[in-house]
This record gives structure tokens, sequence and C-alpha cells, in this order.
């Protein structure tokens, strides 16, 4: 993880989250959510997929708020706190934010072309991490598949 300032946390290939308002409102400090991030095609399936199962039993919630990168080479998806401590999915990865630069209230991230692909007053909180490895495994199958049949 690489740090620029106090104010701001980055995977390399994330999505920046500044204190330039992401958010504005209290800072989250420990009650703020991780981050996951994924390459965009992937991510979009996922998305994609989540909407898709919500109404179904075996799913237990929709999509949370979702970041977009300035380059549009990946997602971020919100999560609840902890989840980096966990995450072990190969292809993305789950960084803890521990609220630096993360501000609920204004859904208009300012950060290098940073933008919600899903605003926080759009979605739920977060995204539910099995949800979200379901998701982004089915992704990856389904997009292995699709490349194979060129």
């Amino acid at each position: 993880m690489e740090s620029t300032d106090t104010n701001t946390v980055r995977e390399p290939g994330a999505p920046v989250l500044t204190g330039a308002p992401l958010m504005t409102g209290e800072p989250l400090g420990a009650d703020a959510p991780d981050l996951v991030t994924v390459p965009t095609r992937q991510g979009l399936e996922a998305v994609d997929i989540i909407r898709r199962t919500a109404g179904q039993a075996s799913c237990a919630g929709g999509v949370g708020p979702v970041l977009h990168d300035g380059s549009g080479s990946t997602l971020g998806f919100l999560v609840p706190p902890g989840t980096a401590d966990a995450w072990d999915l190969p292809g993305s990865a789950c960084t803890q934010t521990n609220g630096r630069g993360m501000r609920f209230g204004d859904a208009s991230p300012a950060a290098g072309g940073t933008g919600w692909l899903l605003p926080p007053d759009a979605v739920g909180p977060v995204t539910d991490p099995e949800v979200l490895r379901a998701a982004l495994g089915e992704a990856a199958r389904l997009i292995e598949a699709a490349d194979n049949c060129r």
C-alpha cells in the first residue's frame, strides 16, 4: 500500500481515496469500510451478478458503493471493516482504509478522476464480502468462457 500523505490510501492501480472530500461529514475512523479492488471488466460483471441475484433468498444483500479509478482500469467495492484481514481472492486486493480520506454524506469524489460507479446514496451501505467473493468468482468464470469462445 502506498501512502502519499496522511490523508491518502492507495493500492497500486486502485482508486485513490483522499481527504479532499471524497465524502463529507465526520471521519469514519475504525468503522470505515475496507476497499476491494478488481479489474474493471470483472468488477462490472460482479455488479451485474449481484444485482441479478439480490432478490434471491440465497443472496445476503445487494451491491454497496463502488468506485472507479480515473484510468478506468479498476473498480473498488466498499466492504465491511475487517474484511482485509482475511481477503485472499486471487486477482483482487483488499485494503484497510481506517477511515483515511473517507467520509459519508456527499457522493462526489474529487480525487484524480476517481468517481462513483454506484454512489453511497443510491445503494446499500457496503457489499457483503461473501456475496462479492461469489460474484467475482462467477464473473471470472464468465469472462474466461467468453474469451475462450473467440
